[in-house]
């Protein structure tokens, strides 16, 4: 998608409608979808915020979702509610992407993610991860350690306080494909790793307000980590940062988080064009 001629990616929708229903805030995620579907010469139709829409009024998802898959040839949600996209998917007339639901997957980030890493070290195979901050409510680290389990050799270094560690379930799903070390302290698998996913402690997701109090501020990357770090090391980040990321290290070689985001329109565009558009071949 990234070598094709505009004009030639403007018809791959041309005349297709997607509908863009994010019923959670998002900013990356929903403006790079609609760019890559205006890209491919699609129209958008949807909303930002579900308090101007019928939901308001009380109705139900699945009510919302048969209406819609009516109006458009494709629908990307986002929804706070964990297997709202499945539920979706069971329903519609039509595909459904799932743009993150509530605290357990975001496939679509997964893939951007796969791809920066795999355009910054030519390979995935082999490589040393690392997963930082809120592994517990992190949907895009949940959906990333089940990906990197298709890859050969890749180690996992999970770092979380002990009430924010990756689930039980997803470590047993993944742990016959993945090397996997858990700790609490940064420093401890720093100078092993090839890539850093941080990922911001989420205050919507606690259901007490003091207990994130607790946690809010217990990893900070400064400029600092990286003299015990590869000399190729990189820092990714789904977005929003907070303050788990000091503004010293955007200027560095190991920010690769900018252009993690930036990702997200090639890979989206080509998912739409899969889905839907029709079939190209496109050189690799």
């Amino acid at each position: 998608m990234e070598k094709m001629p505009a004009a030639k990616k403007q018809k791959i929708l041309m005349g297709r409608v997607v509908a863009s229903l994010f019923f959670e805030p998002s900013t990356r995620t929903r403006l790079s979808f609609e760019a890559a579907i205006q890209n491919l010469g699609g129209r958008v139709i949807g909303f930002s915020d579900s308090s101007t829409t019928s939901a308001k009024k009380g109705e139900t998802l699945s009510d919302s979702i048969r209406m819609v898959s009516r109006y458009a040839d494709i629908i990307v949600m986002r929804h706070p509610l964990e297997g709202s996209a499945r539920m979706a998917a069971e329903i519609s007339q039509k595909p459904i992407i799932n743009g993150g639901d509530g605290a357990n997957q975001h496939p679509t980030q997964t893939l951007l993610d796969l791809y920066t890493i795999k355009k910054k070290f030519g390979k995935i195979d082999g490589l040393s991860i690392g997963m930082l901050g809120d592994l517990k409510y992190g949907r895009t680290v949940h959906s990333l350690a089940y990906a990197l389990a298709k890859f050969e050799g890749v180690k996992l270094y999970l770092i979380a306080p002990e009430q924010l560690k990756m689930p039980k379930e997803i470590i047993e799903d993944v742990k016959k494909n993945l090397k996997i070390e858990e700790t609490s302290n940064l420093e401890k698998f720093l100078p092993k790793m090839d890539v850093l996913y941080a990922t911001r402690i989420q205050k919507e997701r606690f259901p007490d307000s003091m207990e994130y109090e607790k946690v809010k501020n217990v990893y900070i990357l400064k400029e600092e980590i990286l003299k015990i770090t590869k000399k190729n090391f990189q820092i990714m980040h789904p977005l929003p940062r907070v303050n788990e990321i000091s503004d010293g290290l955007d200027k560095t070689s190991a920010a690769l988080y900018f252009e993690q985001a930036a990702n997200g329109i090639p890979v989206r565009e080509a998912l739409l064009s899969m889905l839907i558009g029709k079939k190209k071949k496109v050189e690799m």
